[in-house]
């Protein structure tokens, strides 16, 4: 049996689910949270090089990161199903709520997704969530999991590659080198953060910058931090880091655009030190991010400035490139949907933040997941005739 050990910290989506799939498969493992241990923290920083988590090691092999593909490669694949009704890619909360609303339709129904929660998971506080008064976005995507895992619902942790229409079926490619079929589809994929657009950005990804405050945020502890963006997410970070880092640094492009109860928070935040209408012009460092220039977008005039961690929180782009040209996209590449999310293809629905639906929000996504679903259903209720069968029903190719 491999000796397994994961770095995580308690509030890190992406520790729990190299959990969860450790645990699916039965491998047991040593669990070291390092926002409590701060010897550990910098071990994990020497064996692995990185400061963010989860880093995983199997018998002296250092995995960073949730890496569906090398712990399936390690621990066994599952073996591929022939054909299911409904396949949904993505399990933020759009993906969820279709899961289970196909499932309790007796749908057999798969879900692929790299991760569990989506962009929620990025949400240390929601306060906007019917049923919650405040709720982590881990909390919240927590239960929406366990919901599912009541159902019969089959999950793979891995990602889309490719989709595509051949023999009447639909077909996805993933990531890690399977293929799965099924009678309909839902493209549930979310959206992924924008990048900086500054020279070594990925050099520095997971050596001082981050893309996911709510993993790496504790190991910042006494630190000087600074987080880039202006609107709700930036200022949540901001508000959030500021009660763990010594100095939290506000970068903002031109103005702050955020809801009032974020405004109101922030302005009571004493380490919290504001730059406007500046932008980063260069990362600073060598192994480790050290600190950042910032240019004047009026004057032209540059300042250095030290600090540990910089957080990202610029917006989102929509997870589309998989799709190549077989579904019609808007301009911002989101998925065009009607009223009921059809996409232009027959049997492609479409819900949540990859769509053209103006309203991103969490409840949104999972009322649209939920309408996807009962759409799909509807479908393939009329391809194999009223009453009848769905494992009779076939999309067109495409």
């Amino acid at each position: 049996m491999a000796s397994v050990t994961i770095y995580s910290t308690p509030q890190c989506p992406y520790c729990r689910m190299v959990k969860a799939f450790l645990d699916r498969k039965g491998v047991p493992y040593q669990d070291i949270n390092v926002a409590e241990d701060r010897k550990a923290a910098e071990e994990v920083v020497r064996i692995s090089g990185q400061l963010g988590v989860p880093v995983t090691v199997v018998d002296g092999e250092v995995i960073v990161g949730f890496d569906a593909q090398r712990l399936n490669e390690l621990f066994g694949a599952p073996k591929e199903e022939d054909v299911y009704d409904v396949m949904i890619l993505g399990a933020g909360p759009a993906g969820l709520t279709a899961s289970v609303y196909t499932a309790r339709k007796g749908q057999e129904t798969l879900v692929i997704s790299q991760n569990i929660g989506g962009q929620a998971l990025e949400s240390w506080a929601i306060e906007n969530y019917m049923g919650f008064r405040m709720v982590k976005g881990e909390d919240l995507m927590k239960k929406f999991e366990e919901q599912v895992r009541d159902l019969h619902i089959h999950l793979e942790l891995d990602g889309a590659l490719s989709l595509a229409g051949e023999d009447g079926r639909f077909v996805v490619k993933t990531v890690t080198g399977r293929t799965f079929l099924a009678r309909s589809v839902i493209v549930a994929t979310g959206k992924h953060p924008r990048s900086l657009g500054v020279a070594d950005e990925e050099r520095f990804i997971g050596r001082g910058l981050s893309i996911c405050s709510t993993c790496d945020g504790p190991l910042f502890r006494g630190k000087t931090v600074a987080v880039v963006g202006g609107g709700n997410s930036a200022l949540q970070t901001a508000i959030e880091m500021s009660g763990i880092a010594k100095t939290v640094y506000l970068i903002v492009r031109s103005t702050i655009r955020a809801d009032d109860a974020y405004l109101d928070l922030y302005r009571t935040k004493k380490n919290i030190i504001t730059f406007s209408d500046v932008e980063i012009s260069r990362l600073v460092g060598e192994k480790f991010l050290t600190g950042i220039t910032l240019k004047d977008r009026t004057s032209g005039e540059e300042r250095e400035i030290s600090l540990d961690g910089l957080f990202a929180e610029i917006g989102w782009l929509p997870n589309t490139g998989f799709l190549g040209d077989l579904i019609t996209l808007n301009q911002e590449k989101e998925v065009i949907v009607d009223v009921n999310c059809h996409t232009n293809v027959p049997g492609i629905f479409a819900a949540g933040d990859v769509t053209s639906v103006k309203g991103k929000q969490i409840i949104i996504a999972a009322g649209e997941g939920a309408k996807a679903a009962l759409e799909a259903y509807e479908w393939l209720m009329r391809r194999s005739g009223a009453g009848g069968e769905s494992k009779g029903a076939l999309p067109p190719t495409v």
